[in-house]
């Protein structure tokens, strides 16, 4: 099936709501529904553009989106329905959390219970870029993000227009890669649609992302800092940071 793109015509919003058109019986997915396909300029912001994106994940969407490493799956972190479809589209263990994508430093500290001095420092030297750093969540983070732990994964993108967007929507964003678990990240809008075309509620096409890995994990809810995933941001870099 063909996305439906919808142009940006000042006063057009987003056109209208997905359609429902076939219901796929024993499928663990809701719905079969029309896939919208919004093309950006990642170095224009086109706020009418963001406010489309915005109502979408205002109303329980999920959105696949460019990053500065691959095309990800996301919803509102506040959004208990997106993020359950979110784990469904990507047939995703729910013991494993899923990581959020913020505006700014402020908006990471907000998620977290407590903020250990490390995380100023690590934030401070390599955000925005492809670091993602665990804490203890706060309170009022919802559990969903949170598999069967208590802490949530935050990174600052390296991209200007994903910070605009998330500081416009004033909410942090789900950023989880646009495959399926297990399977090879994508680059591309198209190769995304393959994926999930009928299943998402729109594609956010911002051209051929940069990413040859993803971002590098590192968990500081420990009496010291742990190194989850080497990505895009090499060991070496942050060597100092582990040693004893």
């Amino acid at each position: 099936m063909k996305p439906t793109e919808y142009p940006s015509i000042p006063g057009a919003g987003l056109g209208p709501d997905p359609a429902e058109i076939d219901f796929l019986s024993g499928s663990s997915y809701h719905a079969f529904m029309i896939t919208r396909l919004l093309g950006i300029n990642a170095e224009c912001l086109d706020t009418h553009k963001f406010g489309r994106i915005i109502r979408v994940l205002n109303q329980d969407g999920v959105i696949v989106y460019p990053t500065d490493t691959f095309y990800g799956l996301g919803g509102s972190c506040f959004s208990a329905p997106a993020i359950e479809r979110i784990y469904e589209l990507k047939r995703r263990d729910p013991a494993k959390p899923l990581l959020v994508v913020v505006s700014d430093t402020d908006m990471a500290i907000r998620l977290a219970s407590d903020i250990p001095p490390l995380f100023t420092e690590l934030a401070s030297k390599f955000w925005p870029g492809p670091l993602t750093l665990i804490l203890r969540a706060a309170a009022d983070v919802p559990r969903e993000l949170l598999g069967d732990g208590d802490s949530i994964a935050v990174r600052l993108p390296g991209v200007f227009w994903l910070r605009a967007l998330i500081r416009q929507a004033d909410f942090p964003i789900v950023a989880t890669s646009a495959n399926i678990s297990g399977e090879k990240e994508v680059s591309t809008a198209e190769e995304a649609l393959a994926l999930f075309n009928g299943t998402v509620d729109l594609v956010v096409d911002g051209g051929r992302t940069e990413g040859f890995k993803p971002s590098t994990v590192v968990d500081l809810t420990g009496a010291k800092p742990r190194l989850v995933r080497e990505g895009a941001l090499p060991k070496d870099k942050l060597g100092k940071y582990f040693q004893d």
